[in-house]
């Protein structure tokens, strides 16, 4: 059995109970180091670990691939929700394997972001740039969603696309400067950095940033004190 697990945005009361019972039944626990680190105090003592970086996921997965063919129970653990920004990743998993997997839900960063900036999900089109290829549909989805008066979670793309970068994208697009935006950075721990119109946003944040675009003109209760 091999299972892609949802871990949460990075606090393990995040992580569902599920998720956590796969963890820690697992022989052999698989996933980036961030993503491992998050989740190795419900490691067992007696599994193996693999961990990998964008460089040498394919080799690394190809090794989790032949311990879960041996027969061993292995889970990959995604950041977030796998549903959200990682498919490419999942596609990868199953060419290694051959095979589809299963997978579990988990909580992300754009439900944890809705829920701080209290935003519906009806009002709101959420937009990952965290991809490989050609990001400009996504560029152009975006001015798309700003335009017709939705809110937009976004989140970018290290390091080449970053808020910053974003920020001047929709203001060379046409897009309202006065759009209130937040950054958010390593959402459940360090909470939100930065909070200003559009047009202001300038400054760099590290590669745990998601960033809220409103339309609306009113800000949250809560956001004015």
């Amino acid at each position: 059995m091999i299972t892609c697990v949802s871990i949460g945005p990075g606090d393990l009361g995040y992580l569902t109970r599920h998720g956590a019972a796969l963890i820690e039944d697992a022989d052999v626990v698989a996933g980036f180091d961030a993503v491992v680190n998050f989740i190795r105090p419900l490691i067992s003592a007696d599994a193996q670990i693999v961990t990998m970086g964008y460089k040498d996921q394919t080799e690394k997965l190809k090794q989790v691939a032949d311990l879960h063919h041996e027969g061993r129970k292995c889970v990959v653990g995604f950041m977030g929700d796998l549903h959200f920004s990682g498919f490419q990743l999942l596609e990868r998993v199953e060419i290694a394997c051959g095979h589809e997997v299963k997978t579990l839900p988990g909580i992300s960063s754009a439900q944890i972001l809705a829920s701080r900036g209290k935003v519906c999900f009806d009002e709101t089109t959420f937009v990952t740039f965290h991809r490989r290829g050609d990001i400009e549909p996504f560029k152009k989805h975006l001015v798309t969603v700003l335009k017709e008066g939705r809110n937009a979670i976004v989140i970018p793309l290290p390091w080449s696309f970053m808020p910053k970068d974003i920020a001047k994208f929709l203001l060379d697009s046409g897009c309202d400067p006065n759009h209130q935006t937040e950054v958010w950075e390593n959402l459940t721990q360090a909470e939100m950095d930065w909070r200003g119109p559009l047009s202001s946003l300038t400054q760099d944040f590290t590669d745990m940033s998601i960033m809220l675009i409103r339309t609306r003109k009113e800000m949250p209760s809560q956001l004015e004190k």
